[in-house]
This record gives structure tokens, C-alpha cells and sequence, in this order.
């Protein structure tokens, strides 16, 4: 009699993810389909994690992808996703294309390569919305909110509103940037922020999007589909599916909103 050992024999996914986060790979094995297996590099670099050269021609990699390019190359991967928002929204126009080109380069062929910024973009196009309501992390300051709210336009959609969570009063008067050292990252509640999207979402939006793969919040998505009759994606749900599709798998995962039924 043999037991499930998560093997992945259908898809072996590589996750580049923020050092010190115990959101993404809880959420991505709540989520992940049998047969694909889920392998996560740490990065510690100050966001964009790749930076322009100075004629933006193409992007360096920071050190730890690159690390982790070399880490993943014998490991027979399906594809590649950098799982960090805030790199996408700094990195500006054409950056997640870019690095795409430079990881793909330095991981050799045969390799899908993303972007947490490109797979929210093809969810909320697969999702067929454009009107999204913005929820942001705590740990966003307000240049960061203001630079992901501009950032979403510029890829073409229409942002009907934006919410940056409010994590309780304990939390007041710790600065956004210190959030996640002080310890908020591990004390993440999902219910006060089903509460706070529910009651903040306009009723313009065609859609939620709650971005940062460090906010924890799958365990929320069905339940806001439901109760605001409208598709509702997570940072870590659209590159987990995207991922999949872009590894040729097409098994639908059920519990954590329609983008994974697609």
C-alpha cells in the first residue's frame, strides 16, 4: 500500500518568494492540485528584484535568483514564477516581461517562466472582468498603494476602488514597513479582512483583486464570491493557476474561488 508523497510527476512548479513569508507555500499546497509538487527559493533583496540597467535595455538579477536559477536547473521544473507583488508594481512598465527574457535565458529551455504581476493580469483577463477593487496589504505605505493603484492601470484595467487592510489596533502604531518584522505576518486573520472587503467593495467593481503574496486570504475567496456575486482573485491563487496552464495542467481545484475551476 503506498501513501501520497506529493511527487510531482504531472508538474513541478519553482517559486521565488520573500525570505521571511510562511504565507506563499501554505497557501499554494492548501491549493495545489495531486501530481504537482511546489519548490520555493527564498529571496532577501529590497525590492524589484531584478534592477534596469541604465539604458534599460534588459534587467540584472539580484543575487539570490540567480541563486535560485542554479538551484532549480537540475530540478526537471515546469515552470518558474516570481511570487513577489511588490517587485511587479516597482519595477514598472515592461519589467516582468523583461525578467521573464533574463530567467528564461538563465534557466535554459523548456521552462515556463512568470510573474506575480503577469498572472494576476491573465486571471483578471480570464476572469473576463477589468473593473477590479484593489485590496492592498498593511505593510503597503501609501507610495507603495499609490504606486500598485498606477500600476494597475497602466496594464489596462479600470480600478473601481482600493482598500489597504487594517490589521486591528495592536497595529496602529507600528509603521506599514515594520508590520512584518514585529510579527503581523504570522498573526494574519482572515476574518476581519472577509469583513473589510465585503463592506468597502463599490458597487461599480466587476471584480476583487487582493494582491501581495505575503496577505493571507485563500482561505476567504469562496466565501466573497458568493456573498458579492463577483470573481475575486488572490496574489498566490492567479500564480498557482497560471502556473498550472502554463504547465499544461488543466485540473480544477474547488474551495478557493471560480479562477481555479476555469
Amino acid at each position: 500500500m503506498t501513501q501520497r508523497d506529493n511527487w510531482g510527476w504531472q508538474a513541478r512548479i519553482g517559486m521565488f518568494i520573500v525570505g521571511s513569508e510562511v504565507v506563499p507555500e501554505a497557501e499554494w499546497w492548501a491549493m495545489v492540485p495531486l501530481n504537482v509538487s511546489v519548490h520555493a527559493a527564498r529571496v532577501t533583496a529590497r525590492a524589484p528584484w531584478a534592477r534596469w540597467r541604465d539604458d534599460r535595455s534588459g534587467v540584472e538579477l539580484e543575487d539570490d535568483l540567480m541563486r535560485g536559477c542554479r538551484q532549480f536547473a537540475p530540478m526537471c521544473l515546469s515552470a518558474v514564477v516570481v511570487g513577489h507583488s511588490s517587485s511587479s508594481i516597482l519595477g514598472g512598465p515592461q519589467w516582468d516581461e523583461a525578467v521573464v527574457e533574463t530567467l528564461s535565458r538563465e534557466l535554459g529551455g523548456g521552462v515556463a517562466v512568470t510573474t506575480n504581476g503577469l498572472d494576476c493580469a491573465a486571471a483578471l483577463q480570464a476572469s473576463g472582468v477589468n473593473r477590479p477593487f484593489v485590496v492592498f496589504p498593511p505593510w503597503f505605505d501609501d507610495s507603495l498603494v499609490a504606486a500598485g493603484v498606477r500600476d494597475w492601470c497602466a496594464r489596462g484595467t479600470k480600478p473601481a476602488g482600493h482598500l489597504r487592510y487594517d490589521p486591528g489596533q495592536q497595529w496602529h502604531d507600528v509603521p506599514p514597513g515594520e508590520l512584518y518584522r514585529q510579527g503581523m505576518g504570522i498573526e494574519q486573520a482572515i476574518e476581519p479582512l472577509y469583513q473589510q472587503v465585503r463592506a468597502a467593495c463599490p458597487r461599480e467593481a466587476d471584480s476583487v483583486l487582493i494582491a501581495g503574496t505575503g496577505f493571507r486570504c485563500v482561505g476567504i475567496l469562496d466565501a466573497l464570491e458568493r456573498d458579492l456575486q463577483r470573481p475575486v482573485v488572490s496574489a498566490n491563487q492567479a500564480s498557482l493557476w497560471h502556473c498550472l496552464r502554463l504547465s499544461g495542467v488543466r485540473t480544477p481545484v474547488g474551495g478557493y474561488g471560480n479562477l481555479l475551476r476555469l
